[in-house]
């Protein structure tokens, strides 16, 4: 395959890794050829998600370290075990995320800080602390796991959606600002996808319903599909491409009456 096409010889981070489209995110990037460095904070089910990573891809170089991004003195470790690691860092994947589903007048000023903290502020600051690593590597890329429902209305509540808002638009600005560092910084927007954080409400059988009849694909996400896209603005074959949002949605945000 043209080398246009694979990652060999690149490094990737990626947060939220042990399960759903992080662990998608990098299998799919290790399969072409990237070493992966993967972060979560379960330390368990990272571990046993990065050893079964190893065994199911030849030749992976598959490592992981715990950690709670949202933790500023924890994001701090993980870029010290990179550099301990004489890591070539090239890729970054901000996928960690969470969501306090509340009515706005129900919100307070604890569960805003949470989602923020964990949604904006960690991306924010990792792609502060990545910028060096991938600078210097000259032809990076930042992808910023975003949402549909930073993009229009759903059903997840304003704190998911201001925040997801926030991320995508936070990677228009670094697209600009740091593309003459070779950096390129996109966004994807998945809608539902088949994970264990949407499945107790996909499975409420009215609510899954009224889901399909919004997405005119007629079915579910898959975590591999978000991590295809993700993949391939990773790739040198997307090397014109910067500041853009590729939403992962089954034609959901295209779906008028």
């Amino acid at each position: 395959m043209h080398k246009r096409w694979r990652l060999d010889g690149q490094t990737a981070l990626i947060t939220g890794a042990s399960a759903g489209i992080g662990l998608a995110a990098a299998r799919e990037l290790a399969a072409l050829g990237a070493d992966v460095l993967m972060v979560a904070r379960d330390e368990a089910l990272l571990a046993a998600s990065a050893a079964d990573l190893s065994d199911e891809i030849d030749g992976a170089l598959v490592r992981h370290f715990a950690a709670d991004v949202s933790d500023p003195e924890q994001r701090q470790e993980i870029f010290d075990w990179i550099s301990d690691l004489d890591a070539p860092l090239s890729i970054l994947v901000n996928n960690a995320g969470m969501n306090v589903k509340k009515a706005t007048l129900d919100i307070d000023a604890d569960d805003f800080a949470q989602v923020l903290d964990t949604n904006v502020q960690a991306a924010f600051a990792l792609s502060q602390l990545a910028h060096p690593f991938l600078k210097q590597h000259g032809s990076a890329s930042i992808v910023n796991v975003g949402s549909v429902s930073g993009l229009t209305h759903v059903r997840t509540g304003p704190l998911y959606g201001l925040s997801k808002a926030a991320l995508h638009q936070m990677s228009k600005n670094l697209a600009c600002e740091w593309a003459s560092d070779g950096i390129r910084v996109n966004s994807v927007a998945p809608w539902y996808i088949r994970t264990r954080r949407t499945s107790n409400a996909l499975g409420n059988p009215d609510y899954f319903e009224e889901v399909l009849a919004r997405t005119p694909m007629k079915r579910i996400g898959e975590p591999e599909e978000v991590a295809a896209a993700i993949a391939f603005l990773c790739l040198p074959a997307a090397s014109y491409i910067t500041g853009e949002c590729i939403a992962v949605d089954g034609g959901f945000l295209r779906y008028g009456f």
